[in-house]
């Protein structure tokens, strides 16, 4: 392993605990404020800004993010993305030690899940090669525009389905996954460095999201899910269209097994948050929004 990847590794394990650390200080500010919403950017964005604790996480989390760009700028997605996938479990173990209780079972089994999966996807992706290739343009600006559309989808119909605060989370995801990927791109340098623009509106909205979703539900939920998609999305586009070589045999079977995982993961987490409740007007305007 070279000097260089060593580097990268430590990085991305120094971004991982910064930026879950981040998501717990703002997921705990953002629950206190008034009902924050999508269609009122402005009005929310000022209270967040006005909001001294929330701004800390905020500041966390911008740091995690260029110890996560640097360490892309010297390693694979895919391999920077297997350290990040450990995110999750410091998300988990954090909140219930600061909430002052256990996991319930069905969290823990979710977490554990996830964590192998998001590992074991990591593995099967990364073993067989460094950097990979640049892969075509065309191709990531596709991928990308199909996960906007997949957050959009989330957003209308998926609410329903898992609740305000898993929706606001998947979400979420979808859209820093959009910013992982593009701050990767963007590394390459070139013409490429354009794609700090679909860098900076995926992280935004993501991180807007997030903020929105906390207030529905536990950081567990929110953040847990969209550090999933997060990780796993990057993890594939890495491979499907960034050029990073595609293990073959019994690691082709592994990176099977390891997506399985991950929906059975989010499945388990994807649940609202009954502990704490809202008003009932605060609740019902998060839903409207």
């Amino acid at each position: 392993m070279s000097a260089s990847t060593i580097v990268a590794l430590l990085l991305a394990a120094v971004s991982t605990a910064l930026t879950n650390l981040a998501y717990l200080r703002e997921h705990d500010a953002a629950a206190e404020l008034p009902v924050l919403c999508m269609r009122r950017p402005l009005q929310s964005a000022r209270l967040l800004l006005e909001n001294r604790s929330w701004l800390l996480g905020f500041a966390m989390e911008t740091g995690g993010f260029l110890l996560y760009a640097a360490a892309l700028a010297l390693a694979s997605l895919a391999l920077v993305q297997s350290i990040a996938a450990g995110g999750i479990g410091v998300l988990a173990y954090v909140s219930a030690r600061v909430a002052g209780r256990r996991l319930s079972r069905r969290e823990l089994g979710g977490v554990v899940l996830s964590m192998l999966g998001l590992l074991a996807l990591a593995v099967s992706l990364a073993r067989a090669s460094g950097e990979g290739g640049n892969g075509s343009t065309v191709a990531i600006v596709l991928w990308l525009a199909i996960t906007a559309g997949a957050a959009v989808v989330v957003l209308l119909v998926g609410r329903r389905w898992a609740g305000a605060a898993a929706a606001n989370g998947i979400a979420g995801g979808l859209f820093f996954a959009i910013g992982d990927i593009s701050t990767k791109v963007a590394t390459q340098g070139g013409p490429r460095v354009a794609f700090v623009l679909p860098l900076i509106v995926g992280y935004t909205l993501g991180t807007a999201l997030l903020q929105v979703g906390y207030q529905a539900g536990g950081a567990l939920t929110v953040a847990g899910l969209a550090t999933l998609f997060t990780n796993a999305l990057p993890i594939a586009a890495g491979t499907i269209v960034l050029d990073e070589p595609v293990p073959s045999g019994i690691f082709g079977g592994l990176r099977v097994l390891a997506f399985a995982a991950v929906v059975a993961g989010a499945f388990l987490l994807a649940r609202p948050e009954t502990a704490r409740q809202r008003p009932v007007g605060q609740a019902r305007a998060i839903l409207d929004d």
